[in-house]
């Protein structure tokens, strides 16, 4: 293997890798209560302030949009000057902006406080699913899974405490609490996370099922991929429905008369929001190191159309069935199942299709997705208003899953097989400038 000076050419052991990774995911599950708790407080804030609640969920929105769109940029100074400042930045402003979520009083205050909290959860968040993406290139799909069930998984703990303080000392207390709590974890925990060095990780993987490049592409050229717009396209629409869903898992509930009645599942009964919320959570989760050893095994398309078409099924049964609480809370823990994966898939597709050096930026590009998805958040709350009822929101998002599917296989498949092909035969002696040729 080639050297370089001041560059360690020496493999680390997998003890080390597995390191860093659960520190990422730790650092996920501290700011998973950011997105996936915010459902608890909404009606609350509501109650209290008496806001409009497509308003409040701006709130949300806002958070996601400043979660996701400044990943690229913080994914830069991650390639560039490595994880700690970056985590350290990250884990203070998240618990800063749940802070100031406890003081609110207006819109504009939740909305600023969100603001800041999505800021943080982006850096920590695109920081860590880039650490893995680089530090296991043999098995980016599972890694980049367990990285991300951190953040699908890590709030069903808190699930029953968050609303039990906000029962009992109010949302404002949750808010607070939880706030410095998690943000002083995360902070404690960037000082351990580094960056792979050139020799210290394995090659690319061989497989005839993954399709890898060899070529690291910028992010300048990334952004020129028509590839890069059709993974893009795919991501927005089908998280637009599980973020829908994330954003309104209560006020769903509550809309259809079932948040309050008590479910049995294999001896253990809980009401049905309470129930639904924490099978949801641990779902979305474990769909996440799931999906992405799937994928490793049979290539990124071919899982993709798979959970996608679950997606769109489940989607569609819970706009039938979810009228019946125990259908609520078994459908809605399929749809998180089926919706969680896109957070494994995605990412290491692109990783495979654009290469590792700058795998945060390149990544955090495709992440910003996420954001634009949520812009149709409100847009659900606007259509329910509007007609009285969640069923054209639950067939609109059914539909684009099943959209998805069809193009993961049928176009995304082929187009990416040629890209990385004409890639892999750029010439070696003059690589384009700024691109490093592995």
């Amino acid at each position: 293997m080639s050297t370089q000076t001041g560059v360690s050419t020496e493999r680390v052991g997998d003890g080390y890798r597995w390191m860093q990774l659960a520190i990422g995911v730790i650092c996920m599950v501290m700011i998973a209560n950011l997105q996936y708790g915010w459902t608890f407080f909404v009606p609350d804030i509501q109650k209290k302030f008496g806001f409009d609640r497509a308003a409040i969920q701006w709130a949300f929105t806002l958070f996601v949009l400043f979660e996701t769109w400044l990943v690229p940029v913080e994914g830069w100074f991650v390639d560039k000057y490595g994880p700690k400042v970056v985590v350290l930045f990250g884990g203070a402003l998240c618990g800063i902006g749940w802070v100031m979520n406890s003081y609110a009083t207006t819109l504009n205050m939740f909305y600023l406080g969100q603001v800041v909290a999505g800021i943080g959860a982006g850096a920590v968040y695109g920081t860590c699913v880039g650490s893995a993406l680089k530090w296991f290139p043999d098995k980016r799909g599972l890694a980049a899974g367990i990285t991300a069930a951190g953040f699908g998984a890590g709030s069903a703990l808190t699930v029953a405490p968050i609303q039990w303080m906000i029962a009992e000392n109010g949302f404002q207390a949750a808010f607070f609490n939880f706030g410095i709590g998690q943000g002083l974890i995360v902070c404690a925990l960037a000082f351990f996370l580094a960056s792979p060095k050139k020799g210290q990780v394995p090659e690319v993987v061989a497989n005839a099922n993954i399709i890898q490049t060899r070529r690291n592409y910028t992010p300048g050229e990334v952004a020129r991929q028509p590839i890069f717009w059709l993974m893009y396209f795919m991501f927005v629409i089908v998280g637009a429905g599980g973020l829908m869903i994330t954003a309104n898992l209560k006020p769903i509930a509550a809309d259809i008369g079932v948040d309050k009645i008590p479910v049995t599942i294999l001896g253990i009964t809980m009401v049905a929001i309470t129930f639904a919320a924490t099978i949801d959570r641990v779902l979305n989760g474990l769909t996440r190191p799931f999906f992405g050893w799937v994928s490793d095994r049979i290539g990124r398309e071919n899982t993709m159309f798979i959970a996608f078409a679950m997606e769109g099924f489940g989607i569609y049964m819970l706009y039938l069935w979810g009228h019946d609480p125990l259908w609520f809370v078994l459908l809605s823990g399929f749809v998180f199942f089926a919706w969680g994966e896109i957070y494994s898939l995605f990412p290491s597709t692109c990783t495979d299709t654009f290469g590792s050096k700058f795998a945060a930026t390149n990544a955090g590009l495709l992440y910003t997705a996420k954001g634009t998805a949520a812009l149709l958040v409100p847009a659900a709350n606007y259509l329910q208003q509007s007609t009285g009822s969640w069923d054209g929101v639950f067939l609109l998002a059914a539909g684009a899953n099943i959209l998805a599917s069809v193009l993961a296989i049928a176009v995304l498949k082929p187009w990416r097989k040629r890209v990385v092909a004409s890639a892999q035969i750029v010439p070696q002696a003059s690589p384009v400038a700024g691109v490093a040729v592995a």
